[in-house]
């Protein structure tokens, strides 16, 4: 029986190590180094640079308004999500006159609640093998290539991350390490770091909290992670720069057409403003960049048109810290429904997910108990049995919907291609839907390719000093000279003249501790002298200047003034979830900072009274979507001033620390074996966050 057995057993092996061999062999003779990439425009200047001030809102919103039939916009694109303004970045940098309009804010979809990644993706690559499925095959190459572009257009915003795969079964590890070699010679001279196999010991040592029993070693790959809505707010600033017209908070509610009912133009409205009265806006072309909502606009179109986006629900989880290393994830390429998890440090907290399952569409979906408790589930498989995985240790958890990309014979949304479409009706709206963070400036420069073309556009280089939308431009930015795409060497607001050492000049330029000045140098690059500027004396020694928006986080209230002035931050939430990223790391600590959030962009927009109860409201509103426990859902200002988060924590405390089992709670104190919440999106308040939090962030 044995002797039956063994050839039968061994054959997948053989044929896994003769592929293992090969892929190596083919990896070392062609391996490029990255180190001929420029990630910074000039390492050594570390003096605040100048730069010409952005036009308002206001004054966007009327350069908007006085469009006519007569001077139209070449392009109008729809959605500000990264799809939308990167096509706003390539469209004016080639000179293009271009307007985009965004409902919302900037990101505040699918673009800012992704895996943090910017990858290629080694499960498309796994299934492009296993399916011998070229379009697959060609996805992960086109982003492993834009990853690259990625990491060096925005170095402050992005960085290399070693990802963990560890292995529990022996015949497993040649066929994940030939899989991660494959991973590597494929990205060729945008590789970004060799990956590598470590022993059970070293791979315990690099990441302490795996589970031990049964670890055969694991094995090290590198992607890239990055901070998608800041990285959002960069795109449409730089598309700013260039004279595009950009505005956020306000809805495209109509299509216009001419008598040839070929589109023309939109109507738009300022959805802050109550009394204000739609109006058109004359353009070329209309591009409709509006992800889950991408049938939605082409019903505007045509309203009998067949669906083209499969919805699909990804929902991620916040834990403290402590459950991962600060410089190391891991993903779970493997879990017991057959999905695949990543497990990843991101702003010194961790994110757990995603979960993947067909959705309907709503504008803040919320977290579902049951995604939560199985992410948890997936979790406590891999960690070690001495850590205490709970439902109270969750942080903050958001669900984003995926614009995939429809296939009638797929039976389920995991098996979609992540990969985009371009579409032009019949009466002249051009689509693009699907796609991936990582592959944003691809898709871009092939929805222009096709703009330029169905439109019968020309773009030219300005001449005068001025944009074509009549703003004036700096002279040092790059413009296309051909027509053709430039955005490879595009640098976004923020990274030009960025250096790793920038946070030491804004230490000494203005006296900000360690932390917030390595925060603000990673968050604003360049820009963050201006943030400083406008942060508020301590009155300390040390630190000078920077009063913090939560004790826990390094978010100052300069950041508040600065959004508000230059990034179009318009709401609470848009400070809260797409400047700082507070409501996406820690929702309670966010609901405490609201009220100083809150009077700081009062004065800065002028608020009365009424507009800052509203604000109020539907920022609280907005958390709950993140996660809020319902306990505080609908609390009062009052309420919050008065320290009820910091009770409700002290009461899971005091709940948890006199439990018979030490399970998890929710705030009422009601007990739930192994993690298991009783109410949807309920979180609690983790013991020890405080002092972890100082320790992974160096005082914070």
């Amino acid at each position: 029986m044995a002797s039956r057995f063994l050839p039968r057993a061994t054959k997948p092996l053989l044929y896994t190590t003769a592929l293992a061999t090969t892929t190596y062999t083919l990896y070392r003779t062609t391996r490029h180094s990255l180190d001929s990439i420029d990630t910074t425009t000039s390492p050594h200047n570390l003096s605040p640079p100048s730069y010409l001030p952005l036009p308002s809102r206001l004054e966007q919103f009327r350069k908007l308004q006085s469009t006519s039939s007569d001077s139209p916009y070449d392009l109008v694109i729809i959605g500000g999500g990264a799809t939308g303004c990167g096509i706003a970045v390539d469209a004016a940098s080639r000179g293009l006159k271009v307007a985009l309009v965004e409902r919302d804010d900037f990101s505040s979809g699918t673009s800012s609640k992704s895996t943090k990644l910017v990858h290629g993706g080694v499960r498309y690559l796994e299934k492009a093998v296993k399916e011998l499925d070229w379009n697959q095959y060609e996805l992960v190459k086109e982003a492993l290539k834009e990853r690259a572009v990625f990491l060096k257009t925005a170095p402050h915003l992005s960085m290399s991350l070693p990802i963990m795969l560890p292995i529990y079964t022996w015949w497993k590890l040649p066929y994940f390490w030939a899989g991660t070699k494959f991973y590597d010679f494929l990205a060729g001279g945008e590789n970004l770091e060799s990956s590598y196999f470590l022993t059970r010991s070293k791979a315990l040592t690099a990441f302490p909290m795996l589970k031990k029993e049964g670890l055969v070693g694991s094995l090290v790959y590198y992607d890239g992670s990055h901070n998608d809505s800041r990285m959002n707010v960069a795109l449409a600033t730089t598309a700013a720069q260039y004279g595009a017209t950009i505005v956020n908070h306000a809805e495209v509610v109509e299509l216009t057409k001419d008598k040839d009912g070929r589109i023309n133009g939109v109507v738009v409205k300022d959805v802050l403003d109550d009394k204000a009265k739609a109006f058109s806006v004359a353009s070329k072309g209309v591009i409709n960049a509006t992800g889950p909502y991408t049938d939605s606009i082409r019903h505007l179109d045509t309203p009998t048109a067949d669906p083209i986006v499969a919805p699909s629900s990804g929902t991620h989880l916040v834990l403290p810290g402590y459950y991962s290393p600060l410089h190391m994830g891991l993903i779970d390429p493997s879990t017991s429904d057959g999905r695949v998890i990543f497990f990843l440090p991101w702003q010194g907290n961790t994110i757990a997910g995603t979960t993947d399952s067909p959705t309907d569409i709503t504008q803040h979906p919320l977290p579902k108990d049951a995604e939560i408790d199985w992410i948890l589930a997936e979790v406590r498989r891999y960690l070690s049995p001495e850590i205490n995985v709970r439902r109270g240790d969750v942080l903050a958890a958001w669900t984003g919907i995926r614009p995939l990309v429809k296939d009638p014979n797929a039976k389920n949304t995991e098996s979609l291609v992540r990969n985009h479409l371009l579409h032009v009706s019949e009466n002249g709206l051009l689509t693009i839907a699907g796609g991936k963070w990582t592959t944003y400036r691809q898709m871009a420069e092939e929805t222009v390719d096709l703009a330029i073309d169905t439109f019968n556009l020309h773009p030219s280089p300005p001449t005068s000093g001025f944009s074509p939308t009549g703003f004036p431009l700096d002279p040092r930015l790059p413009f296309s000279q051909d027509g053709r795409s430039i955005t490879t060497n595009v640098p976004l607001t923020g990274a030009h003249g960025y250096s790793e050492n920038l946070f030491i000049s804004l230490i000494q330029s203005h006296g900000l501790d360690t932390t917030v000045a390595r925060h603000l140098a990673h968050s604003y690059g360049t820009r963050a002298h201006a943030v400083a500027q406008l942060s508020a004396p301590t009155g300390l020694r040390f630190p000078v200047r920077g009063e913090r928006l939560s004790e826990l986080y390094p978010f100052v209230d300069g950041e508040v003034r600065y959004c508000v002035r230059e990034e179009y931050a318009q709401t609470a939430s848009d400070i809260l979830a797409r400047r700082t990223r507070l409501a996406f790391l820690n929702v309670q600590a966010a609901l405490e900072a609201l009220p100083r959030v809150v009077d700081i962009m009062a004065e800065e927009l002028h608020w009365d009274g009424r507009r800052k109860e509203r604000e109020w409201r539907e920022t609280v509103s907005f958390l709950e979507s993140m996660g809020l426990p319902s306990e505080l859902r609908g609390v009062s200002r009052k309420a919050v001033e008065n320290g009820i988060v910091a009770k409700l924590g002290a009461e899971y405390s005091r709940h948890l620390g006199t439990a018979k089992e030490r399970g998890s709670f929710g705030v009422e104190g009601t007990e739930s074996r192994a993690g298991e919440g009783k109410n949807e999106g309920q979180l609690g308040e983790p013991i020890g966050r405080e002092a972890e939090g100082r320790k992974r962030n160096g005082g914070v």
